[in-house]
This record gives structure tokens, sequence and C-alpha cells, in this order.
């Protein structure tokens, strides 16, 4: 293990062995053979605010269904990235290291580090688009700068798809090369208690600080094309069960691939396409414009005066703002890391409009909550609803509570469901008038704006 050189492909937000780009080249490119490698990164870990994480015991079950479909063990390590390749490139023969493509600002300088790190030994850093059909600039205006519309980056998109489908969503059959994958059960200088810790397969939570929260990971991703063929009658309904596909968590950790997605939404749903399309407009934007972590991307929005009353905050967390819809979403939230993507968008505008929250601290709860949280999905829906984005909702625009769960829940179902005191004296009642709200909203953003 030592002498015989290897490739290495690391497994990131791309937690499947079927359809994989950069496993693929990893696995035939050259006649060595592939280690998968697997990162706890701390600087990712610290962050989070409990050690009874779903989302670590959900990449922790993947990737022991992954070790199941692939044979052998995977190598992982609690590390800095760096000092993870640092080590390993000073220690084995690499021939070369294959990941796929991640683009938040962190993963990106992650990345730029780990190739200068392996550079210093003559190994090359291989990178992939994979969780995307189109990244970068791979769809740009006709002067070359990037859309900040979503309807004519649509429109882009779809033409440019349609050029080379075929190409573009073609499978790479990396499941039918497992066969030239390596065990790192015999790897000589592994250490377990050092600045850079190494475990032969995938450690028990504990061993990096967690808590198994018990969430189970079926080792199949089912994906019904019937929901995506009804998705555009059903989507806005959260008490119809499978009115969604539930794909959130697969498509953020990479468990099935995207051109597959792609591909079925193309057969049966352009409604559906469209989300998807969504996801990759977010990403182009974040890719682009950084700052829109920290800062509204219009920056005129940083004028508006925000209450931030810390005790209703409190309330719209804890789901006893009054308002039913709201109060629903956020106990589903609070105890199953999920919530409708209607229900988001309500909850949210509640928030910044009704309660006048900056919309930072809202988005900073669903970070910290939402299963399958992705920073520039979370990010730009926030911004789009706070009126902030490049491609927002008028500021003037404010969903209605009531109409809201009138239109899509008009027999309570979904209210009812999370909120076992509906219809009694045990109901809060609404912390604000929705008028009054309205009016107080549509008046600061209209200052902020004067400025």
């Amino acid at each position: 293990m030592t002498t015989d050189a290897i490739n290495i492909f690391w497994l990131r937000n791309d937690l499947r062995t079927e359809d994989n780009k950069g496993l693929y080249y990893s696995l035939t490119t050259g006649a060595c053979k592939t280690l998968l490698l697997f990162i706890f990164d701390p600087f990712i870990l610290d962050k989070l605010e409990s050690k009874e994480d779903k989302r670590v015991t959900f990449i922790a079950g993947t990737l022991k269904n992954l070790e199941q479909s692939a044979g052998c063990s995977i190598l992982c390590s609690y590390g800095k990235p760096a000092e993870v390749f640092g080590f390993l490139s000073a220690n084995y023969n690499i021939a070369g290291v294959y990941c796929n493509e991640d683009y938040e600002p962190y993963s990106i300088e992650r990345d730029d580090s780990v190739e200068r790190i392996l550079s210093l030994k003559g190994i090359k850093l291989h990178r992939f688009k994979d969780s995307v059909v189109f990244a970068k600039n791979d769809i740009l205006k006709g002067d070359k700068t990037p859309y900040t519309v979503y309807t004519p980056y649509a429109n882009a998109w779809k033409r440019k798809l349609m050029d080379e489908p075929e190409q573009l969503l073609a499978s790479f059959y990396s499941g039918a090369f497992l066969n030239k994958l390596v065990d790192p059960a015999n790897m000589t200088h592994i250490q377990e208690n050092g600045s850079v810790n190494f475990f032969r397969g995938v450690p028990e939570l504990s061993r990096i600080g967690f808590t198994d929260t018990g969430h189970k990971v079926s080792p199949f991703v089912h994906v019904d094309p019937l929901v995506i063929d009804n998705y555009e009658e059903t989507r806005n309904y959260p008490a119809v069960a499978m009115g969604t596909t539930g794909l959130g968590m697969q498509i953020r950790f990479g468990t099935v691939s995207i051109r597959k997605l792609v591909s079925l939404a193309l057969n049966h749903s352009q409604v559906w396409l469209g989300e998807l399309i969504w996801r990759e407009f977010f990403k182009m934007i974040l890719y682009h414009f950084p700052y829109v972590v920290d800062e509204p991307f219009k920056k005129k929005y940083s004028f508006v005066q925000w209450r931030n009353d810390p005790s209703e905050v409190e309330r719209w967390q804890n789901g006893n703002t009054g308002y039913p819809i709201v109060d629903a979403g956020m106990r589903e939230l609070n105890t199953t890391g999920l919530m409708h993507n209607r229900v988001r968008m309500i909850t949210a505008s509640f928030l910044v409009k009704h309660l006048l929250v900056d919309w930072r601290v809202g988005e900073a709860y669903f970070a910290g909550k939402l299963l399958d949280y992705d920073l520039s999905a979370n990010n730009g829906n926030w911004q789009w609803v706070a009126g902030t984005g490049c491609d927002a909702a008028p500021y003037f625009r404010i969903f209605n509570p009531y109409e809201q769960a009138r239109k899509f829940d008009p027999k309570n179902t979904y209210i009812k469901k999370w909120i076992p005191e509906f219809g009694t004296n045990e109901y809060p009642a609404p912390m604000c008038n929705h008028s009054e709200a309205r009016l107080r909203a549509l008046e600061a953003y209209k200052k902020a704006l004067e400025l």
C-alpha cells in the first residue's frame, strides 16, 4: 500500500457509486486502483448547534451503505482537508486525487488550498462538474456576464440543454468499475489520535464527538415518476401525501444523480424541471456574487430598519405566533427537520414582513434546522421572500397567512396535524394584526429605498 500508486476519490456531496462522474474518472484513469476517502471537516461540524444532528447521522449512514455497495471500506478522516492531504501525500504514492466540484465560497477556498498542498508533491487535483448540469460560466448573457433574473436564465438553460441533451445527461457508469477500489484495511502509517485522525471504515459518531440520532438511511433512493407527473397539481398542498418528491436530502448530499433527475423531469414535468433550474440558478448566483452570503444582493435594501424583537423571533421559532399555517410550518421544521416548500415561503414572509425581522435571522435558523439545508438555495429563497435578492418578489408582495391557509390547506388538515390545540383556548391569539403589519412593512421598505 505504501509503494503501489493509487488514485484517491474524495467523497463530498456526491455520496453514491452509480453515475458519479468524478468517481468514474478516478476508476478508469490509468492502471492504479482507487481509494475512497471521506473527510469529516471540523470547520463545518463545529458550526452545528447540536451534537445530535440528523444530517451527520444521515451522512454516516449513507457512507455505511456506500461501503456495502462498493464492497470495501471507506477511509474516513476527521481534520482539516489540507492537513489530511498533506499527510496522505507525504506517506503514500498518489497518482491523482479526484473529486466533484463544489461551488460555495468555503468549498472553493478549501479545494484551492488542497490543490496547492498536492501540487507540492506533483499530484494533480482533478475536479469534475457532477452536482449540476450547468455551472460557473456555462450559462452567460450575450455580453458574457451572469444572468441575474431567473426567467431568461431558465430559457437559456433549456436551450443549451436541448443543443446536446444526450451528451449533457449521459450517465457515467462508475458502478461497473468498483472492482478497481482498494480497501484501506491494510494501510500502514494511519494514525487515529493525532491532529488528523483516520479511521479504516466509517467510524461510530461518538469518535468524532457526535451522537447517533437513530435516523435510518435507506440504501435505495426511490424516485416515483407518478409523483413527478402530478407535481404541478399537488406541489402547493402541504397536507397531500406524496405531493412533492421528498428528494431534498438526496439531492443535497448527492445520493441520486442530478442527470437522472433532469432526464425524469424532461419526460414527466416541466414544472419540476423549473425547480431543478432554480437550484442551479441560485448556485450560479452564489458563485458569481459570493457577497450574498452576508449582504443583500440589491445593496439598497441594506437600509431597511429591522425591528428584530427577540421575543417575537422566539415566538416565530417555536410556532406560537397565533397564525396557524405559520405555526404548523415551524413546528414541522422543529420536529422533523423538514418543511413543505409552500409553507417555507409563508413562514419566511411572516418573519420578514409581518415582524420586520432581518431575513438573515430566519436564514440562520433554517440553516440550523433543515436536513436538506443548502447554502445557495436557503440564501436565495430567503432573499427572494425578503425582496432583497437578484430575482426577488417585489417588496410590496406580502403573503396573507390566512389566505394562504384557505387556498392551500382548506380543511386545516396540515394545520391540525401540527397544532393539536388548534381551535381551543390553548392556542394563542395572533401576535400582530395582518393589515397593520403589512402597512408597517411597506412603510419601512419605502423609507429604506428613499435613502
